[in-house]
């Protein structure tokens, strides 16, 4: 009379499973850390400038009376506008 043992070992279709969702919960932590620190500290609002008597000085052109391109939208003959 023969014994037969069954032993069931490296069945390749159940052995690679959990490292699947091993890669897939880190993967998960990851992203959450990811999305945590853009979401706490790149979300803040822009820092106004501060008050430190800095001076920003535009010149800008005088304008004239009656004298003027004629391009650009709503310029008509003449271009400028005339002062009564």
């Amino acid at each position: 009379m023969a014994t037969i043992i069954n032993t069931p070992g490296n069945n390749p279709g159940n052995s690679d499973g959990g490292a699947g969702w091993s890669v897939a919960i880190i993967i998960l932590i990851i992203l959450i850390g990811v999305g945590a620190y853009f979401l706490l500290y790149r979300r803040a609002a822009p820092v106004p400038a501060g008050t430190g008597g800095t001076n920003i000085n535009v010149t800008l052109p005088s304008g004239g009376t009656g004298t003027g391109g004629g391009t650009g939208a709503g310029a008509g003959a003449g271009g400028g506008a005339t002062t009564p």
